[in-house]
């Protein structure tokens, strides 16, 4: 591993990855803040981290700066970082990466990966994503499962990938542990599209519990989903005061009650893009609290 850097080896027994990256593949955060929530609930601990300068263009990936407790300023630069927790029972051991998905050598980006799943003789690897997508957030958000490996699908219960076209550093992964013959498996949740904030707990709640279906584990979700249930009445109550919001999400619901019964709809939804302002406004100013 020429740009990982491990700061121990963890003793673990075939442990589980769980891995999230930041980006396109991350609406809402809701992938990444799941792997956070894994890494607290677990306390897993940070073992590893990726040398950012080989892998992003810092004019697209961006590094952040704040303010600490002291009003000294802190530099965050954009990179992948690896926890480790230890389980007892029948749950497994995990590795979490979390980490901005990279703009440039992606073979090599995967390729350390690799090495490091080898060397942690990883059982299997989860991505964990999120895409915009017509949802509402008054229904359970969708999470769809997939796996390359027909017989992997069918024990998990998942669909076997079948997506063509362009991919991210995901699909790289994925096609890299496909070589390797690694099982591996990919949860996607579906942000409704006129969420356009930072936060969507209901989300990140979804693919949880998929991940607990998966694993057969649990997390204890008890926090988040009182976060889910506040986010969705505080949005109910900005949406309720918008007679046009309030009618574009009737006829959403409609549109999406009338497709799972494989109907087609009537008529095509309006554009949303108008309907969003306020519900963008209300997201900014409760992120931090939801």
């Amino acid at each position: 591993m020429r740009y990982l850097t491990m700061e121990r080896t963890p003793d673990l027994q075939s442990p589980v990855a769980v891995l999230a990256f930041t980006g396109w593949n991350d609406a809402a955060n809701a992938a990444s803040n799941a792997a956070r929530f894994v890494v607290r609930r677990l306390g897993a601990r940070r073992f590893a981290s990726m040398e950012a300068e080989p892998f992003y263009a810092f004019t697209e990936t961006r590094p952040s700066v704040r303010l600490d407790s002291s009003g000294e300023r802190q530099l965050t630069w954009p990179g992948n970082e690896f926890y480790y927790a230890r389980t007892e029972g029948d749950s497994p051991d995990y590795v979490i990466g979390i980490g901005a998905e990279p703009n440039l050598r992606w073979r090599t980006f995967s390729q350390e990966f690799m090495e490091l799943f080898d060397t942690l003789d990883v059982s299997m690897v989860v991505s964990l994503g999120a895409l915009i997508g017509e949802a509402s957030h008054r229904r359970p958000i969708g999470v769809t499962g997939s796996a390359a490996n027909p017989e992997l699908a069918a024990q998990l219960d998942l669909q076997r990938s079948r997506y063509e076209g362009p991919t991210g550093i995901v699909g790289i992964l994925h096609y890299a542990l496909q070589e390797a013959s690694r099982p591996s498996a990919s949860l996607w949740a579906t942000v409704p599209h006129y969420i356009t904030g930072e936060q969507c707990p209901p989300a990140t709640l979804a693919v949880l519990q998929r991940l607990e279906r998966l694993l057969g584990t649990s997390f204890n979700l008890g926090e988040l989903e009182t976060a889910s249930d506040r986010f969705r009445d505080q949005l109910d109550t900005t949406i309720a005061g918008d007679p046009q919001m309030r009618s574009y999400l009737e006829r959403l619901e409609s549109a999406l009650a009338e497709v799972e019964e494989e109907e087609a709809a009537s008529d095509p939804l309006p554009e949303a893009t108008d309907l969003v302002g306020d519900i963008e406004e209300f997201l900014r100013g409760n992120s931090e609290d939801d």
